[in-house]
């Protein structure tokens, strides 16, 4: 029987760089790619606030000058709102005695009846 070496086969080609970053890799994992991820993580969240503040800021500036139109003078002209009054017109009403009356159709369009 033949026995294996012990030793790890080691191509021609071991000196490029990835295959030191790859050895290297296999000793030392988090420094060579938990950390340089976690700093990238970090550091793009610090280079994207600004952007997305930017962007609400924006639309804030949109909500404000819609509001500003419509404090001008858009809707002054409505009728104030009494409850009460609301109340007893719809209790004057005789809610029991109702007929059911269909909506007259356009000529040619489909009336749902069978």
């Amino acid at each position: 029987m033949a026995i294996f070496q012990s030793k790890k086969f080691r191509p021609s080609s071991d000196t490029s760089l990835p295959a030191r970053y790859r050895a290297a890799l296999a000793r030392h994992p988090f420094a060579l790619f938990g950390l340089p991820f976690i700093a990238t993580m970090v550091l793009g969240s610090f280079f994207l606030t600004p952007a997305t503040a930017l962007r609400y800021e924006r639309h804030d500036k949109k909500i404000k000058q819609l509001s500003e139109t419509e404090a001008l003078g858009i809707g002054k002209d409505k009728r104030k709102i009494d409850l009460r009054e609301e109340y007893y017109k719809l209790a004057a009403k005789d809610l029991d005695n109702w007929e059911q009356k269909r909506v007259k159709r356009l000529p040619g369009e489909h009336d749902g009846v069978l």
